[in-house]
């Protein structure tokens, strides 16, 4: 069929890294009739996936895990222009963010595209950001995992006024905080009361499901 040929274009678009014409894939897959769910699950993720595979075995590097990154978030942007309406994740809500203090997003934001790949809702708070709106936004979302990026030393005493934020309003039990950046560990995770530990993005994903059970 037109339509599946379309998806797998999508696909190697994502794989091979082609912000420029990832765009005008979609609008062709669209065209021919391939449906959204199928231009999501089958081209974008698929081809995400493998770039995962690929930047995890060492063939791949930040820089094109970044670029692939991109180029999804642009052939989703198209799908959105030429199929407006509800299409989308479905594995759940994350929130991420950066911790109060913080400004770095670099790494953030790449966790954000990969989650947004990989199948799950992504709500994004942005930089420096304080317990409190972390703990609204879980609530507010019904969110099963936030994600906490901290890459100065000196923010990470936030972390653990961020596990108490969540403890003294009741959520908990019901949300599981992952935290990554460059000065953090599994044993800063355990530390402070957190549930786990990603050293990259492509295992932020594999953390996500493992800790929502998909």
């Amino acid at each position: 069929m037109a339509g599946n040929k379309q998806v797998e274009k999508i696909k190697q678009a994502i794989v091979d890294l082609d912000l420029d014409n990832i765009a005008g894939l979609v609008k062709e897959a669209i065209a021919s009739g391939a449906s959204k769910q199928d231009i999501i699950e089958g081209g974008m993720r698929e081809g995400m996936s493998e770039v995962g595979r690929r930047f995890e075995e060492g063939e791949y590097y930040l820089a094109e895990l970044v670029l692939a990154a991109e180029t999804m978030k642009d052939g989703l942007a198209a799908v959105e222009a030429e199929a407006p309406g509800e299409a989308g994740p479905t594995k759940g809500t994350v929130v991420i963010a950066t911790i109060k203090g913080d400004v770095h997003d670099i790494g953030k934001n790449l966790v954000g595209s990969t989650l947004t790949a990989a199948g799950y809702k992504v709500v994004d708070l942005g930089v420096d950001v304080p317990a409190d709106d972390l703990v609204k936004a879980a609530r507010d979302n019904d969110a099963a995992v936030v994600g906490i990026s901290v890459l100065l030393t000196p923010m990470v005493g936030e972390l653990g006024n961020t596990v108490k934020a969540f403890e003294n309003s009741g959520l908990r039990d019901k949300v599981k905080i992952i935290i990554g950046g460059a000065c953090t560990s599994e044993s800063l995770a355990t530390e402070h009361g957190c549930d786990a530990f990603g050293k990259d993005a492509v295992e932020a994903v594999r953390l996500v499901d493992s800790l929502t059970g998909n």
